[in-house]
C-alpha cells in the first residue's frame, strides 16, 4: 500500500513538513509505503514546503516587523533561480502578541523590504506567498520601498477575496475594532492606485497586498493549485493507493482553494482515494474521507502517527 501524505501546516502546532513525517512514522509503523508531499496555499510555511520538495538556499535579511521593529526573515531561493519571499516571515501576525495587534497601524513596509533583499540577488523571477499578514494596509507600506518589479513575478494568493471585502473580513482577526474596520475600509477604496485591481480575485490577501502587486505588474494566482503544480503532485498521486491531506480545522472554506481542498479534488479526479483529516471538522470535503483527530494540540503528532496507520490497515 502506497500512501501519499500531503497536509498544510497545523497553524501554530506543527508544520506541514512535520505533520507529514508524523503520518509518515504510522504508514510505515503498519507496513506501508510512504511518500511525504506536504503542501501549502501561499501562506506560512509555503517556502518550506517548496524547499523540501524543490530544494534550493534559505537566505535570511533583517527587515522592518509590522510596527517597524527589526526582525531577521527568511527567503528562498530556488535551483531555478527564482526567489520565493513569504509575507507572513516579515509582517506574520504571530511577530505580534495579541496585545499588539492593530491593523491601523500595522505597515508592509517590511515585505517590501524582503522583496528589494531577494532582487538584489538578480533572481530569475519572483514567487511571492500572502497569508498570515498582520497588515490591512493596501500595500502601502511595501510600495514605499518597492517602486518596479523587474522580473517576472507571481502572487500565490491564500484567498480570492477582492479588495472592497478585506477589511471586513480580516480586519478583525488582526485586531481591528468594528469601527476600526470602517476605517480600513475607508483607507483602501482611497487607494486609487489600487482601483484597476480592486476586483481581481486575491486583491484583497494580505489586506490588499494581493491589488498592491497586481498595479506593480506581478500575476495574481491562487496559491494552493499553484504549490501543488510546483511540487509536482500530479505526477505522483498517480502512484498512489491513497492520499492524506489535512490542516488544523477543515471548514467550508477547506473545499473553497486551500491546500487540502484542492488535493482532495485533484485526487478524485485522479481516482484516487482520499482521506482529509482535521483537528476540528466542521464541515466534511465532498468526495473525500473526512476524519476528525482529538482537537488537542499536545496530541497532534501522536494523532497523526494513529491515522497513519489506520491509512495503511485499509
Amino acid at each position: 500500500m502506497r500512501a501519499l501524505l500531503c497536509p498544510a501546516s497545523l497553524k501554530g502546532v506543527l508544520t506541514a513538513r512535520a505533520a507529514a513525517a508524523a503520518l509518515a512514522r504510522g504508514v510505515r509503523r503498519a507496513g506501508g509505503e510512504a511518500v511525504e508531499l506536504p503542501v501549502a496555499d501561499g501562506g506560512e510555511g509555503t517556502a518550506d514546503v517548496l524547499h523540501g520538495a524543490l530544494g534550493g538556499m534559505w537566505h535570511v535579511a533583517v527587515v522592518s516587523d509590522p510596527l517597524g521593529r527589526p526582525v531577521p526573515a527568511r527567503w528562498l531561493e530556488l535551483p531555478d533561480g527564482r526567489a520565493v519571499v513569504e509575507a507572513a516571515a516579515a509582517i506574520g501576525l504571530p511577530l505580534l502578541t495579541p496585545a499588539e495587534r492593530d491593523p491601523l497601524v500595522a505597515s508592509s513596509r517590511g515585505l517590501g523590504e524582503l522583496v528589494q533583499a531577494a532582487l538584489a540577488r538578480s533572481p530569475s523571477g519572483l514567487l511571492i506567498g500572502l497569508g498570515g499578514s498582520a497588515t490591512v494596509d493596501g500595500g502601502v507600506g511595501l510600495r514605499e520601498v518597492v517602486r518596479a518589479l523587474p522580473v517576472p513575478t507571481t502572487v500565490l494568493c491564500d484567498v480570492r477575496t477582492t479588495l472592497a471585502d478585506a477589511a471586513r473580513l480580516f480586519g478583525p482577526q488582526k485586531g481591528a475594532s468594528p469601527e476600526g474596520v470602517a476605517v480600513l475600509e475607508r483607507r483602501l477604496a482611497e487607494l486609487q492606485v489600487l482601483a484597476p485591481y480592486a476586483g481581481l480575485d486575491g486583491a484583497g490577501a494580505a489586506g490588499g497586498l494581493g491589488a498592491a502587486l497586481a498595479a506593480l505588474g506581478a500575476e495574481l494566482v491562487p496559491g494552493a493549485p499553484a504549490v501543488l503544480d510546483l511540487v509536482g503532485f500530479d505526477d505522483v498521486v498517480r502512484d498512489a493507493d491513497v492520499v492524506a491531506a489535512g490542516e488544523g480545522q477543515v471548514d467550508r472554506t477547506t473545499a473553497e482553494g486551500k491546500a487540502p481542498g484542492v488535493v482532495a479534488e485533484r485526487s478524485g479526479a485522479a481516482g484516487v482515494r482520499c482521506i482529509v483529516f482535521g483537528g476540528h471538522v466542521v464541515a466534511p470535503i465532498a468526495g473525500a474521507e473526512t476524519v476528525s483527530l482529538s482537537g488537542d494540540p499536545t496530541r497532534a503528532e501522536v494523532d497523526l502517527e494513529e491515522l497513519g496507520e489506520r491509512v495503511a490497515r485499509t
